[in-house]
């Protein structure tokens, strides 16, 4: 009898096959620091040729001033996501000629916190708003954390696909609760093996030793002559307890087993005050350190590894937009940026990223009990921190098992859809991206954090020279290409058109920044409940 993943996968691979399949939509969010040319994070105001940081499609800052963002567009096409970034890293580099794009996920050489400028937005309220997010986790986390990269990779289904499932499912209630319920589903087994990105694509073995500085509890090696800090068998330290990770939100469990649910843990941990945060001014006297005493400002500051996403409407929050519309697609948030990469991501990794969702998507997806959720939480912390270790385990609703057997038997299971997309793609890039996976479980020294240690020894250098090394290699590499005049002028003419945007959202503005946020936040209180 056919499984669950086969059934599914017949009913993609059907007559459709073609359409469905190379109608995946996805989007690129690849973060990276401005640098000095000496690898200093750069103290200089967001570049006005760049445009308004507010109002910007594809070009915006994320916590940190110097924390630049470059968006690409929803698009079917791999090659065309990745030109379009690789435009965009070109029409940045040239306008900058005294800075470079730090190539790592963590950070330069940092001074002290408040040496680290936060993001500014201008004078509307709206900009007002994220600028006092941003204060309120520099509070709560410390500044350094805002200098923190990733890759952030969107990912929808087409909507004839939901169309044929749900017809095939006998049309079960409402077509966007269904979407809904299958991309929740998707969540569920990605919490479940999300370990195997970090192992395959974690780049963050080490960091630079001005992050931890006057922090001594940190459990890490020390480098060389002690100016780098790392694990032996580290991956993607960025997604440990040295990334977005407090006290306060150890003990918050978010449910994905219904969305209603999960609006429903997000909004009582953004509405409820939390005494660690009651000593930060949040509004008292027109002063504004945080926009609340929740232990969540926004949703924003649960940092999960993947979320469910829809476009909002301006001023609407995140769960006003998912309550009333539902899933629109998902955002992968644990994919470090690749250092050996010009735009911090390839073709190869999104091909596998693809294949592992789409295998998220198609297999069953039992609801998560609390028990699995801290079984979820124990493997992601020991991938992270002991990813390549010899004979690593870890835990499965069936008792322990050796991460390699594991990956091995997920890739096994993933042999089938790669196959459909090389079909569907008329290629063999598919099967190919899985091959190299395999090869990597095979030999850790083949991963991204074993290259990344591996270089660190053989050239001597400590992370921050290697990084440095390959954040100059590639300026050098997009500097020297001839300047494409119509991109140019493309981008260039959207930077002075989000200028103007952001002058006319100030002018909007037609109520206090008090009734701003009262607006805002009533929102919340509107949520039906579970």
């Amino acid at each position: 009898m056919p499984s669950h993943l086969q059934k599914q996968l017949e009913s993609l691979t059907g007559s459709q096959q073609t359409s469905l399949l190379c109608s995946i939509g996805r989007g690129i969010e690849k973060e990276s620091l401005r640098i000095t040319p000496d690898g200093a994070l750069a103290q200089t105001p967001h570049p006005r040729a760049l445009g308004s940081a507010l109002t910007h499609g594809s070009i915006t800052t994320d916590y940190s001033e110097a924390l630049l963002e470059f968006i690409t567009p929803v698009d079917t096409g791999i090659d065309s996501s990745l030109k379009t970034l690789e435009d965009i890293h070109q029409y940045v580099y040239n306008q900058m000629p005294e800075e470079m794009l730090w190539c790592a996920s963590m950070p330069c050489f940092l001074g002290e916190d408040k040496d680290i400028p936060v993001a500014k937005y201008g004078s509307s309220n709206v900009a007002r708003m994220k600028t006092v997010y941003r204060y309120g986790l520099g509070h709560r986390y410390g500044r350094v954390m805002q200098t923190i990269a990733g890759i952030h990779y969107n990912f929808s289904m087409p909507q004839a696909y939901w169309d044929q499932a749900w017809a095939e499912a006998g049309q079960p209630g409402e077509l966007q609760d269904y979407i809904s319920e299958r991309y929740l589903g998707l969540i569920r087994n990605f919490r479940r093996y999300s370990w195997l990105l970090i192992y395959l694509f974690g780049a963050s073995p080490a960091i630079c030793g001005s992050f931890l500085r006057n922090h001594d509890q940190h459990g890490l090696e020390p480098f060389g002559d002690g100016h780098s800090l790392y694990l032996p068998h580290g991956t993607a330290l960025r997604m440990g307890d040295l990334g977005y990770n407090s006290d306060a939100q150890k003990g918050l469990r978010i449910c994905y087993n219904s969305l209603a649910n999960y609006v429903e843990t997000l909004r009582a941990a953004i509405m409820q005050p939390h005494p660690d945060y009651a000593h930060l001014s949040s509004g008292e006297s027109g002063e504004y350190q945080q926009l609340n005493d929740s232990l969540l400002q926004i949703e924003n500051e649960f940092y999960s590894p993947i979320r469910p996403k829809r476009v909002t409407l301006s001023g609407e929050t995140p769960l006003h937009a998912l309550t009333e519309s539902g899933i629109e697609y998902i955002e992968v948030r644990c994919v470090d940026v690749n250092p050996f990469s010009p735009v911090g991501i390839d073709a190869e990794q999104i091909r596998f990223l693809d294949t592992f969702l789409l295998y998220c998507l198609l297999e069953e997806s039992p609801a998560c009990t609390e028990q699995e959720q801290d079984c979820m939480a124990a493997n992601m912390n020991a991938v992270v921190n002991r990813g390549r270790e010899p004979g690593l385990e870890l835990s499965s609703c069936n008792g322990s098992r050796l991460m390699s057997d594991w990956a091995n038997s997920l890739l096994s299971d993933m042999q089938d859809i790669s196959k459909a997309l090389d079909n569907a793609h008329q290629s063999k890039a598919y099967g190919e991206s899985l091959q190299v996976q395999s090869a990597k479980i095979a030999d850790p020294e083949l991963t991204p954090s074993a290259r990344v240690l591996r270089e660190m020894r053989e050239h001597g250098k400590p992370f921050f020279r290697l990084a440095l090394s390959y954040s100059q290699l590639w300026a050098d590499h997009f500097r020297q290409q001839p300047a494409d005049a119509e991109k140019t002028a493309h981008y260039a003419a959207e930077a002075e058109l989000s200028l103007t945007a952001q002058q006319a959202v100030e002018a909007a503005d037609e109520v206090s920044f008090e009734q701003y946020l009262a607006n805002f936040y009533g929102q919340y209180e509107t949520l039906p409940k579970p």
